[in-house]
């Protein structure tokens, strides 16, 4: 399926990983990159506008490519981290086209669905990734997150 068919928040999250068997493990990792010691002056953020799910590999897919433009332009002057955790397990109820796929699938009976992936929700105005830099990164950092976005 594509990642917009989960892209609304749509009934309750469905996270209770202890009775739920076989779901794949988020593609994120690591939350934070850079140095998590230094004092830096600004601090650009990432902001969801609407409320929304983010899909896993779309937050890793985020997180790399902003990290790959501040760790050209910055070196390690910086520190970026991924504030949203993909709780929210996805399903998905595969369906079999073709010829005699009506002898294989059950149709909407047992409709409950396979686990597929995980995501995060985010709400209007949260920060999904925040970045504090120096003054002379401002305009790099701005760059990595319109990368990001």
């Amino acid at each position: 399926m594509r990642a917009r068919n989960y892209r609304e928040v749509k009934g309750q999250p469905y996270t209770r990983r202890e009775f739920i068997k076989g779901f794949p493990p988020p593609k994120i990792t690591k939350f934070t990159m850079g140095d998590p010691n230094a004092k830096f002056e600004y601090q650009i953020r990432l902001i969801a506008l609407e409320r929304a799910q983010i899909r896993h590999n779309a937050l890793e897919a985020a997180r790399v490519a902003a990290n790959r433009v501040l760790m050209d332009k910055l070196s390690n002057n910086y520190f970026m981290q991924v504030h949203p955790y993909p709780h929210v397990i996805l399903r998905e109820n595969k369906m079999i086209f073709g010829a005699h796929a009506d002898r294989l699938q059950d149709g909407m009976r047992k409709a409950f669905g396979k686990p597929i992936g995980t995501a995060a929700r985010v709400e209007p105005n949260q920060t999904v990734i925040t970045v504090k830099v120096n003054a002379n990164g401002v305009e790099v950092a701005k760059e990595a997150l319109k990368r990001a976005a």
